[in-house]
């Protein structure tokens, strides 16, 4: 430990440069990794607020759950059998507001449930940010392929799909809309294995999610930059680690010829390790706090703080394997051979 602090401010100017650009590589993780899951919350919230369970769609819907179509006879059967299951469907469209102008929302409707809103016929609920758009409580909602008139009675918080304000109907205008007699899904809530039923194909909360194009692609990208950016800084530990090795082969050896050894030796690099990245981390952490606080209103920015304390941990963890990896070297180091390597 005593020797580690002294190299450190012997070299501090090294040390400083490392610091400050895992700092910026794990304060951009944070911030990108903030905007995946606020993102993801913009996309699919009306998914993801709901408890673990099973989804089901017909086999031949081919996974997407605008094609699939629960045959009746099989919904009143689940729903007869599973006092908890619900059934119910979601559909893209628009409202038209009291000036006439078109707001586009998500229209979602369901059986009785304490999952979903439940709304009379003629009346809607929405998401809570069409208050931005001046809609309030009472105003009157109409829709082209809608005979009557919606009467907005309320909101909700953050529910969201497809990046869209979700619009909770009743089922009979639902299908009245959507010229259809039968609802799109089945969730039967429960941590259970999927059970099995007749036609349908069954999905877990995260399979069901990755049938949704949009959330799929947009996640899968967003996370394939912050492990990019995870690796990229495991190898800066391993390049940095593995120079300054370089130049102390000398030093090394005469160290391990007075006996210290090669255990203290990479103790001391994983002390300097440990120091930097958690000064490097604090720094990081502190400012994207302060700016998940500061985001602007419509920015979808969302960093948690299970996030924040996984990606310091996976981040611990790369600068561990970087130096380590870095001092095998260390290992290999004879003293008489390093000493005269030091002296030329």
């Amino acid at each position: 430990m005593n020797m580690a602090w002294k190299e450190i401010k012997k070299s501090k100017v090294r040390f400083l440069i490392l610091g400050s650009i895992v700092f910026l590589v794990s304060f951009l993780t944070f911030i990108i990794s903030g905007l995946a899951n606020g993102l993801s919350q913009d996309n699919a919230a009306l998914i993801k607020d709901l408890p673990e369970g099973q989804f089901y769609m017909t086999k031949d819907s081919d996974k997407t759950f605008t094609l699939s179509r629960i045959p009746n006879d099989i919904q009143d059967e689940v729903l007869t059998k599973e006092k908890e299951a619900v059934s119910f469907s979601i559909g893209m469209g628009f409202v038209n507001d009291a000036a006439d102008k078109q707001q586009s929302v998500v229209f979602v409707t369901s059986t009785d449930s304490s999952l979903f809103q439940n709304v009379k016929k003629g009346e809607i609920v929405l998401d809570d940010s069409m208050k931005d758009k001046g809609i309030k409580v009472g105003d009157v909602l109409t829709n082209n392929q809608y005979s009557g008139e919606f009467i907005v009675k309320g909101f909700v918080e953050q529910k969201k799909f497809s990046h869209a304000p979700v619009a909770y109907i009743h089922m009979d205008d639902f299908k009245e809309m959507y010229r259809t007699d039968e609802m799109q899904m089945l969730f039967i809530p429960g941590k259970d294995s999927a059970k099995a039923v007749d036609g349908l194909q069954a999905f877990s909360n995260t399979q069901f999610l990755n049938t949704i194009a949009s959330y799929k692609a947009e996640q899968m990208s967003l996370n394939m930059i912050v492990w990019f950016l995870v690796v990229i800084s495991g190898m800066l530990f391993a390049i940095f680690f593995y120079m300054m090795n370089v130049q102390k082969i000398g030093l090394y050896g005469i160290l391990k010829a007075i006996g210290v050894k090669t255990s203290a030796l990479f103790k001391m690099m994983w002390t300097q390790m440990l120091f930097i990245t958690a000064i490097a981390l604090s720094l990081s952490i502190g400012l994207s706090q302060v700016f998940n606080m500061i985001a602007p209103e419509g920015m979808p920015f969302h960093l948690t703080p299970e996030t924040t304390v996984q990606l310091s941990i996976v981040f611990l963890i790369i600068g561990f394997i970087g130096a380590t990896l870095s001092g095998i070297q260390i290992k290999k180091v004879e003293p008489l051979q390093a000493i005269q390597q030091g002296e030329v």
